[in-house]
Order: structure tokens, then sequence, then C-alpha cells
């Protein structure tokens, strides 16, 4: 009582005084409900700035392509880093049809980003397609994969040494299967193998599929002796019986098929590792190319990407934007050389 006696005889100077403090109170609470409110929309605004993401696959399903953006997708999801993922297979043209989508739609891509590895190189050094990497944004690298060259569980050759030398004897004997067109990667790697081997990469046969899981198709159906491959698309039906690989394309045995040789250690020096990475069209914002980077480097360190990765024998390969891009140009000169001198370019 005496204290509200005391508040009321205090006169208009101290009831100026709390209606100051009152204004003051009420403008501190107002700023930190404002700031707060700024913050969770800022939060909020950055989560569901990824709140979906939608893949373009360039090639068919079951391939190398379909299963790092699945793989990628999948373990996003998993992680929370991402909200739902879609994909679409959007084949043709040896990847070419969903590089120009990319390019014709750009300005509807925010939210997409395309799948790419080592063909988009070699595709576009042959003319498959007018585009190259340069036509898109380069966003980053993710993984790199050995490739391995696998045979139908009942074949009568155990080493890849048996595959070179039936080649010597008789080039028609041996019919390499891949999911790339006739000069491009699978068709490389094939020729380059046996050509280190002691063979002629001019007399390998090669048959040319959409993707990798219509190759294999073709291998187990019979229409090849041999597929030139990512290790990756081979390592479940490897485990599983169905197909034996002779070798992958490493300098050593590597920790994702520690039973396979490599070619190093059968005297072949024909290392070949091919990358996968991501690409957003034309139109995309450095700002979002930046954070679709960041957003992909955030999931290397997940449980999630680890699984994903270590099931399909990929190997760590983290590149963002500006460093993608340059390892890209580097790789164009050392790929362009190389096919001259197998004599896929003039």
């Amino acid at each position: 009582v005496a204290a509200s006696h005391a508040f009321a005889q205090s006169g208009d100077d101290n009831m100026t005084k709390l209606t100051m403090f009152s204004r003051r109170g009420f403008l501190a609470a107002a700023t930190a409900v404002a700031v707060s409110t700024a913050a969770f929309g800022a939060f909020d605004a950055k989560a569901q700035e990824f709140n979906d993401i939608h893949f373009i696959v360039p090639g068919g399903a079951g391939g190398g392509w379909d299963s790092t953006a699945r793989g990628t997708g999948e373990a996003l999801t998993k992680a929370g880093l991402v909200g739902t993922a879609s994909y679409e297979n959007l084949s043709g043209g040896g990847g070419g049809k969903a590089i120009a989508y990319m390019i014709e739609a750009a300005d509807r891509l925010d939210n997409t980003l395309m799948v790419n590895s080592t063909p988009i190189i070699v595709r576009s050094l042959t003319g498959v397609f007018p585009q190259s990497f340069r036509d898109l944004t380069p966003i980053a690298g993710v993984v790199a994969e050995y490739a391995a060259f696998g045979v139908p569980a009942d074949s009568p050759y155990k080493s890849f040494t048996d595959v070179v030398e039936a080649i010597k004897a008789d080039p028609n004997s041996v019919k390499f299967g891949g999911g790339s067109v006739r000069g491009g990667m699978d068709h490389i790697v094939a020729a380059y193998a046996v050509q280190k081997g002691g063979g002629d990469a001019k007399q390998v046969k090669y048959i040319p599929y959409d993707a990798g899981g219509k190759a294999i198709a073709g291998l187990l159906s019979g229409e090849t002796e041999v597929i030139s491959t990512g290790l990756g698309e081979l390592l479940e039906l490897h485990k599983a019986g169905q197909i034996r690989i002779l070798a992958v394309t490493s300098t050593d045995r590597i920790e994702a098929a520690p039973d396979v040789p490599s070619l190093g250690e059968l005297g072949i020096d024909a290392e070949f590792v091919n990358w996968r990475g991501y690409f957003g069209s034309p139109a995309l914002s450095a700002e979002k190319a930046d954070a679709y980077a960041k957003l992909l480097k955030d999931l290397q360190a997940t449980e999630e990407w680890e699984t994903v990765r270590k099931r399909n024998g990929w190997e760590k390969f983290y590149k963002p934007r500006a460093e993608f891009s340059s390892f890209m140009e580097n790789q164009e000169k050392m790929v362009g050389d190389l096919m001259r001198e197998l004599g896929f370019l003039k």
C-alpha cells in the first residue's frame, strides 16, 4: 500500500519517465520480435531454398548418371538437407538432348541440376553435340569412379590379359559393350586398356548402348563378350555372382573391390578415373550456384552419403565451382590428346 501511495504521489515527472520507459520497452520488445521473426524467416527461407530439388539424368535408367543422381537425392533427403528429390531421365543424342533442355528452358530451372561426367568432355570434342560444359553453370564435382571390365560369370575369359590376347589373335572374336556412343568414354577406356596391354586400339569392336543398364543386359544376353563401364554399375552383380569383374582401371587394388585385380598389377599402365558432378542452367545466379555447391559440400560429411558412396564404389572427389571448371579445362586437353593418340580425333 505504501508503495502504491508513493507511486501515486510521484507526479507528472514520474509519469513522464514511466511513459518513456514503456515506449522504450515496447520498442525494444517489438524490435526483438522483429529481429527474431526476421531471423526465423531467414532460416526458414534457407531451409525452403532446397525444399525440393530436381535432377536431370542425360541417359536411361540403371546407368552411372542415373545411380549418381538417385544416390545423391537419397542421401540429401535422408540427411535432412533437402525435403524431396525428383528425377527425370532425358536420354538422347549422347546426352545432348538433356544439355539442350538445360539451355533452352534455363529460366524455369532454378531448382534443377543435371548430372554429368567425363563424357561431356569427350562428346563435345567429338562433335556428338555442339555444346560444352562452358554453356552450363558448373556447380561441383562430387565423386570419381574407376572404370571396370566385366564378363558373364561363365565366360571363358579369366583375366583381362586373356581378352587382349583374344583380340590380338582374332579381333572379331571379342565385342565390347558400353553405355556410351562409339568414340565415347566407355569405348575410349576399352581401346586405351587394350592398346596399353599390347593390342591394337583400332581393332577393338564396340557396341554402344543407351546407358550402362542396357549395356549390362546386352552382356548377359550374349550380344557382347565384355562390358566397359563404371565400377559401381558392376559391383552388386559381381557380388551376386552374375558378372565377374576382370579388372579395374587403377594402378593398385581399391577398397571398394579388394578381390578385383587392377590393370596396374596386370602390367597394363592405363589408369583412368571418371568424375561425376552437377551443372545448373546457364541462367542460374552465382548466388544460387554457390548455395548448391555448399549443399553438396555439406553432403560429403554425412553418414548417409558415405553409405551411398561406399555402396557404389565411388572415390571422394569434391571440387566446387571455379576449381571444378579449371579441372574440366585441364581434362579436356588431356582427353583430347589421348583421343588423338588412339585415332578417335584428327
